[in-house]
């Protein structure tokens, strides 16, 4: 740091400045390089004023704080870290998409940001903090607020391309320069392998989430691939977990740190569905541990003392330790649970006892937008032509169940919302004695992609499609009644909810700006 001098009046006050060596100047260039690429290149749901709210509110705090202790002005670099990693990781769902001067909500990232830095302050042990501030209060915010209101940055940023891989070298050569600089590159590594052990069990056993950039549930290798690759983990552990005031100060302490922050983490990650919970699982691991901080230094031995432990160890000590190893697998099994594997209706067998043809001369033309092809090249020429006969299949399937009146075809065929109308419109038929059907024939379909945010319901295609729709009314006994045709513009939403086959999730108008 750099001092100098302050004259207000007839009272001289001391300015520290920050100085080129302070290693929190270094993380700030780290982070604010990922706030910069998410607005030019990796499409972050965040705007330019919402940082701004989150990283001046801490400033000003801080600024105002010291002044008032020490009677100097300091340059609050570590309050204005707290507040660049609220910014970094809250997301308000009802942002405008593509607005990057909204100043929308501006007030719940300072919000935020004041509670996380309040932690420092009052939440003390030993003269220091107790908890990572942005960990802690974006933890309680996540947790009490829900992911209707705020939700953390996705563990998958966007379609691996140049701004995906300029922030990943970003990362980990800052990363890795830092913590070595530090003594916690061992933490960060500790804490990244134990929890690539824990998520490999949990994979294995066929855990699943859904995420919300994802058209079906994220199962097995894939589950364990995206979260020990996410960009959002690695800056969770070279700049999160790694904060010196909030590890032990052993180096061997440090690195059984890290490991329990993974197990923690691991634990309270296995019985979550979807990808909400499973980030704040994961963040929640390091609050736990922080909690947990000062028994930790108790018990963890020194340095010289541990290795002559080790050395004294012996047979008893060693099965010991694989014993607890193998508890804490079986816990993680167990916890798993409630996310172990997707049910998915036996739609092989409905499409075998069913009729489902569709005439190929009623095929209508295809367009596909470039978002959709950005996220998946495989849904173009054949791969779309399978969706969209995918789609007259379903709609098929949907009339079949309401004459047959036999719901489990509806739930071969469809998920979410469009099962639930489809249900009721059964049931109605039942109580009336009367079913409508609709014959649709397609003539063109837009290919569009529908990214939720603030719902964990996963990545959706919206099939804009247009043509003409017969309705028929047929009586309890099955005889037509009534008969009439009409053009029609409907967004037919298609995802694959259950890891299998293309199924129908909603029927929405179609979008103005198509």
């Amino acid at each position: 740091m750099n001092s100098r001098t302050l004259t207000v009046g007839t009272s001289a006050y001391p300015v520290t400045l920050p100085s080129i060596r302070d290693p929190r100047l270094h993380v700030a260039a780290v982070i604010v390089t990922i706030h910069v690429l998410g607005q030019v290149e990796l499409g972050f749901q965040v705007t330019v004023p919402q940082i701004l709210a989150a990283i001046l509110t801490c400033a000003i705090i801080d600024v105002a704080v010291t002044f008032h202790r020490r009677r100097s002005f300091v340059w609050p670099a570590s309050a204005m870290l707290t507040g660049s990693g609220v910014a970094l990781i809250l997301r308000v769902p009802t942002t405008p998409p593509g607005d990057h001067w909204s100043t929308h909500a501006w007030y719940v990232f300072a919000g935020v940001a004041a509670f996380s830095l309040s932690t420092k302050y009052f939440i003390r042990y030993r003269g220091s903090h107790v908890f990572n501030p942005s960990n802690i209060g974006l933890v309680i915010v996540f947790i009490v607020f829900g992911s209707t209101r705020v939700e953390p940055l996705d563990f998958w940023w966007a379609p691996l391309g140049s701004g995906l891989l300029l922030a990943y070298a970003v990362i980990l050569i800052g990363g890795l320069l830092i913590t070595a600089r530090l003594g916690l590159l061992a933490t960060a590594a500790a804490f990244w392998l134990t929890l690539a052990a824990g998520l490999g069990i949990l994979a294995a056993s066929g855990h699943c989430m859904v995420a919300r950039w994802a058209f079906a549930p994220v199962c097995g290798f894939d589950y364990w691939r995206v979260i020990m690759t996410s960009p959002e983990v690695l800056v969770f552990l070279f700049f999160m977990i790694t904060d010196p005031k909030t590890v032990p100060s052993g180096r061997v302490s440090r690195v059984v740190f890290g490991s329990l922050v993974a197990i923690a983490s691991t634990l309270l990650m296995a019985p979550q569905t979807d990808e909400f919970g499973t980030k704040v699982a994961l963040l929640g691991g390091l609050a736990i541990m922080c909690a947990l901080r000062p028994i930790a230094e108790r018990v963890l031995p020194s340095t010289a003392l541990w290795r002559g432990r080790i050395a004294a160890a012996g047979v008893l000590r060693t099965g010991a330790v694989l014993a607890a190893v193998a508890a804490v697998a079986v816990g993680i099994v167990a916890a798993g649970a409630p996310a172990r594997g997707v049910v998915s209706p036996a739609a092989a067998d409905v499409l075998g006892r069913v009729p489902h043809d569709v005439d190929p001369a009623t095929f209508p033309s295809i367009s596909v937008q470039q978002d959709v092809l950005d996220w998946n090249h495989e849904i173009s020429g054949a791969g779309a032509r399978e969706i969209v006969l995918t789609l007259a299949e379903n709609l098929q399937l949907e009339n079949q169940a309401l004459l047959r009146a036999d719901p489990s075809i509806l739930d071969a065929v469809d998920h979410g919302d469009r099962l639930d109308e489809m249900r009721d419109r059964l049931q109605k038929g039942a109580s009336t004695g009367t079913i409508a059907v609709d014959q649709f024939q397609i003539d063109d379909v837009n290919v569009r992609l529908l990214v939720p945010f603030g719902r964990q319901t996963g990545l959706s295609l919206g099939l804009e499609s247009r043509g003409t729709v017969t309705t028929e009314t047929y009586d309890g006994a099955g005889h037509l009644r009534d008969r009439s045709s009409a053009p029609f513009a409907k967004t037919f939403v298609m995802r694959r909810a259950t890891g299998a086959r293309w199924l129908n999730v909603a029927v929405l108008p179609v979008s103005t700006d198509s």
